[in-house]
């Protein structure tokens, strides 16, 4: 069973991320990822510890003030230095000692976010204002394809991913399953993740990037490995020809108006690279980078009005008549 999947709603994702997909769907204690267990423990280290020495203090405050009277009164002026310095300089020992011990567990634990092997899957990601672009690459360039929004990941294996910023800084997060990196434009970084579990994901760009960066979602759906090469498969396939008349006619439409100038759709005359790659836009779980469950309505609606549902985005408002959208939208949730 697919851990956190989304059920069926009408609610933004982001609005109610838990109630639309269930569970404690996007939280850094909630983890299931080798980087992120790792980090996990690390915080819960550090918490541990600073607690201990905030009692500690405290306890030794409050001896203090309950003595002060009769240690001022009794022990002599060169004792109570001796004692005072060390203190002092215990105190001093065991916070170089904790920091340093910090300091190589942080690293160790920053380490493992990079980790590559020769086998490792490999995502292109590129942050843009506000969307995420996803290319899976390889050796041989027929296999390559290129999504949006929604990363599939096989189970048990290493996910290289190459982060691009194409604009201003962005920055990957997925809690559950590895730690923040952050996207520069003009400056490559590289992610790892591993899920051990099988489940929906949910991820978020951690750095402000402008109006909707709240609204700047992903999913990672990790998978077994016979489920994702299938999926990978299917995507790597040119988008089919609509069967039925209205999504024939949405076809038409999308390609004689500005969208095909934006967008593109694998095996159609839409070539455009400033939008997201809509070939299989059908079958992804949310659209506009998490706002909205994949519907028709949702996607009639995004067409509609881009502007008032997510104002700053990119995507102009295209002029359509009630059934130019209609058919528009109906093609568009065919391509699954």
């Amino acid at each position: 069973m697919i851990r956190g999947a989304c059920k069926a709603g009408s609610g933004p994702l982001l609005a109610a991320p838990l109630a639309a997909c269930g569970g404690n769907w996007q939280s850094a204690l909630d983890v299931y990822g080798t980087a992120a267990i790792g980090l996990k423990q690390l915080i819960i280290l550090i918490v541990a510890v600073c607690s201990v020495v905030w009692m500690l203090v405290m306890i030794a405050l409050i001896v203090a003030l309950w003595r002060r009277r009769d240690a001022q009164a009794q022990a002599p002026e060169p004792t109570r230095e001796r004692r005072m310095t060390v203190a002092i300089m215990g105190a001093v020992v065991a916070t170089v000692l904790i920091i340093g011990t910090f300091t190589v567990m942080s690293f160790i634990a920053t380490r493992a976010l990079n980790v590559a092997g020769q086998d490792d899957l490999t995502i292109r990601v590129r942050g843009l204002q506000w969307w995420w672009g996803l290319e899976y690459v390889g050796p041989d360039p027929s296999q390559r394809f290129e999504t949006a929004n929604e990363i599939h990941i096989p189970v048990g294996r290493n996910v290289r991913l190459k982060l691009e910023g194409l604009d201003v800084i962005h920055s990957f997060w997925v809690p559950s399953l590895a730690g923040k990196q952050d996207l520069v434009p003009g400056r490559p970084n590289e992610l790892t993740i591993r899920a051990e579990r099988a489940g929906v994901y949910r991820g978020q760009c951690a750095e402000f990037c402008g109006m909707q960066h709240a609204h700047m979602a992903l999913l990672v759906i990790a998978e077994p490995q016979d489920d994702f090469d299938k999926w990978a498969n299917a995507q790597r396939q040119a988008a089919t020809q609509p069967a039925e008349e209205e999504a024939a006619s949405g076809l038409q439409t999308f390609l004689a108006k500005p969208c095909a100038a934006c967008h593109t759709v694998r095996g159609t005359a839409a070539a455009g690279t400033t939008g997201p790659d809509l070939t299989h836009v059908g079958g992804r779980r949310a659209i506009a980078a998490g706002l909205f469950e994949t519907t028709r309505g949702s996607l009639a609606a995004w067409i509609a009005d881009p502007q008032t549902i997510k104002p700053g985005n990119n995507m102009p408002l295209v002029p359509l008549t009630p059934e130019e959208l209609r058919a528009v939208s109906a093609y568009l949730a065919s391509l699954k």
